[in-house]
């Protein structure tokens, strides 16, 4: 009998059969995340995943019967599917949720200017980021625009090879003396995190002959007008690709994993779900998680009562309540945790913590200092929960954020939480988390895809 716990390695107990799957997973992953790099580019992956695969919209389906697969999407930004199961809904769901929303930066409302013969587009953060992360790498430019008639409009430029990147110019060196005095949390003004539009002139413009040539050419390509901005939601993100990171390829390095490695995992076990659970089991795959979870595309929105009272009506349990349904329901909180960093062991206290590599991470609680704005799972729920892994063969660890008042963090587990859902936050270990290429291990990764999978099986 073993009485001591530590943590193992992923890689070392897979057999060569095993391993392929992983290498073959983690391929589909870092396709999805190539694309994926916005919330409504997620959505447009999710529903075409969905699709492939029998679900429908809900819709489309007048009544819903065990078996049935169907998807609502809330305005283009955060998506529900479900499985329906064998059991009455008030015997509650498996529910799997992650939000898809990553750090980037987003124009301001009337963001082009012309200084010193340059175009820029002035930008406000979206998220946790460290602002310096973001100056002086390729950039590409995602969004939506709505003009005067409310034709949508939408904008990719930069991901191609062929296509021009854009970028913010970081201080050369040689006359940063007085800002390399500066406090790290100050060290970059984000009124100067402006992005380079462009450099050349409208010969027949009299004044701001380059901000005017910008202005031609997106008239020219997109037939959208300098008010149209205000009507936009444009965002820029790195414009490099996910890629195999070490020379035994072992780690995934790539813009916005936090928290599009949880979503596709997701998605994927909903998807490959091989019978008719016995509980109805939902995918959630949200916006505005970095940002508080404030707004009507955010878990917070009471928009998901109202999918699941359709549910309801349309399976003929009308006289059910939500609140009957949530309190028989089950959820993993599907979202990344902190892997300890080797050059930065000292923010982790390392019994407590999740290696990269060992398997996908269960975190009791999140939140900072005293618990404040954490959902902590009941021990009875976490037992069941690591039974259930065991059950399955998945590779799990324990661990926490980070030492007790270092910082802390937050997920979407605590809003399922309040409305009586037994929660839990189970999610993949990364390094360099909020930065513009974050790293996981493909093991990991491939874990939380078991893990999920699991999950719904019951």
């Amino acid at each position: 009998m073993e009485l001591k716990y530590e943590k193992k390695d992923v890689y070392s107990t897979l057999s060569e059969k095993e391993l392929k799957k992983v290498d073959e997973y983690a391929k589909q992953y870092m396709e999805f995340i190539n694309v994926a790099k916005t919330e409504y580019l997620c959505v447009e992956q999710a529903i075409s995943m969905l699709e492939a695969n029998g679900f429908c919209s809900l819709d489309q389906k007048q009544a819903l019967k065990a078996g049935d697969k169907v998807y609502f999407i809330n305005k283009e930004k955060s998506l529900f599917a479900t499985v329906i199961g064998k059991e009455s809904l008030k015997e509650g769901l498996r529910i799997i949720g992650a939000h898809i929303d990553s750090p980037r930066l987003d124009l301001k409302p009337f963001p082009l200017v012309e200084r010193d013969q340059i175009a820029l587009f002035k930008t406000q953060y979206y998220g946790g980021i460290k602002k310096y992360q973001w100056l002086s790498i390729p950039l590409a430019m995602h969004g939506v625009v709505y003009n005067e008639k409310g034709e949508k409009i939408v904008i990719s430029i930069g991901e191609d090879p062929k296509d021009p990147c854009f970028t913010i110019a970081d201080l050369l060196p040689h006359l940063a003396k007085d800002q390399l005095k500066t406090e790290a949390s100050k060290f970059i003004n984000p009124e100067k995190m402006s992005v380079i539009v462009g450099n050349m002139k409208d010969k027949e413009a009299k004044e701001n002959p380059v901000k005017a040539n910008i202005l031609k050419l997106l008239y020219e390509k997109y037939g959208i007008k300098e008010i149209d901005f205000a009507r936009s939601e444009i965002s820029f993100v790195p414009a490099f690709k996910a890629r195999y990171v070490g020379l035994d390829s072992s780690l995934i390095g790539g813009y916005g994993q936090d928290d599009r490695v949880c979503s596709y995992a997701t998605l994927r076990a909903l998807i490959e779900l091989k019978k008719v659970p016995e509980k109805t089991c939902i995918a959630l795959i949200v916006d505005k998680e970095e940002i508080g979870s404030i707004g009507n595309t955010s878990m917070n929105s009471r928009i998901f009562d109202f999918f699941i009272l359709q549910l309801l009506q349309k399976t003929g349990e009308e006289k059910v309540s939500e609140l009957e349904v949530y309190y028989h329901s089950k959820m993993l909180s599907a979202d990344v945790t902190a892997g300890v960093n080797p050059d930065y062991e000292e923010v982790h206290d390392i019994q407590n913590a999740s290696m990269i590599g060992s398997g996908v991470s269960i975190e009791k609680y999140g939140g900072s200092g005293g618990k404040y704005n954490s959902s902590d799972a009941n021990a009875k729920y976490v037992a069941e929960v690591m039974n259930l892994f065991d059950k399955y063969h998945v590779h799990y660890q324990l661990g926490t954020l980070g030492k007790v008042e270092m910082g802390g963090g937050g997920t979407i587990a605590y809003i399922l939480a309040n409305k009586g859902v037994e929660v839990i936050d189970c999610g993949t270990a990364v390094l360099a988390m909020h930065s513009t290429f974050e790293l996981t291990s493909k093991f990991d990764v491939y874990m939380t895809y078991q893990a999920y999978s699991a999950f719904f099986q019951g």
